[in-house]
């Protein structure tokens, strides 16, 4: 069997999302979740918007403009940001329960659509003649990055005084919505 495929997908998927803006907020979202449920929540997206394109061929795009996605992820960012930011306890607490998978899933998933990932595993698909691979190997690229990602933000948590991570973490999250918004606009 020619791997080709999977090892090639993996590769420029790995390459484009590394310090990406999903993988910056994996790190964020980590800060204040369970690394598991943000781990679980971000992978799911992930299949749902990259491996499901890659594996289907775009589909999904066709019925979404990419301006109303940046917009609506924009928007989401900094509502998220301000909120963090005016919280008033001082701390960071982590979530439990599902509500970091809900965030991760949901947060990804919008930053996805239409996003270089996406229609790189789609084009990979169509190229390398072979979309289960392709889909294996982006799906392990992601794994990866989250991985890194998310092991990243557990010990940032560790190390960061909670008040400077909170600040951080909210001004990441209005920065992104600032940048979404900027380019569904122009």
């Amino acid at each position: 069997m020619d791997l080709r495929p999977l090892f090639t997908a993996c590769s420029i998927i790995l390459l484009a999302e590394l310090f990406d803006k999903t993988q910056m907020t994996t790190i964020v979202l980590s800060l204040s979740s369970s690394p598991w449920h943000v781990f679980l929540g971000s992978m799911l997206a992930f299949f749902l918007v990259d491996g499901m394109s890659a594996f289907f061929g775009g589909f999904l795009l066709s019925f979404l403009p990419s301006e109303l996605v940046s917009l609506c992820s924009g928007l989401v960012f900094i509502a998220m940001g301000m909120i963090s930011m005016l919280r008033k306890d001082g701390d960071i607490k982590v979530e439990k329960g599902g509500v970091g998978f809900v965030k991760a899933f949901s947060l990804v998933t919008l930053m996805e659509l239409g996003d270089k990932t996406q229609l790189a595993s789609i084009i990979l698909a169509v190229e390398l003649g072979s979309p289960l691979l392709v889909l294996i190997g982006v799906m392990l690229a992601f794994a990866i990055t989250t991985g890194i990602g998310i092991l990243l933000g557990a010990k940032l948590l560790r190390r960061i005084p909670r008040a400077y991570v909170k600040l951080g973490s909210s001004a990441l999250f209005i920065l992104f919505g600032f940048l979404f918004v900027y380019n569904a606009i122009s």
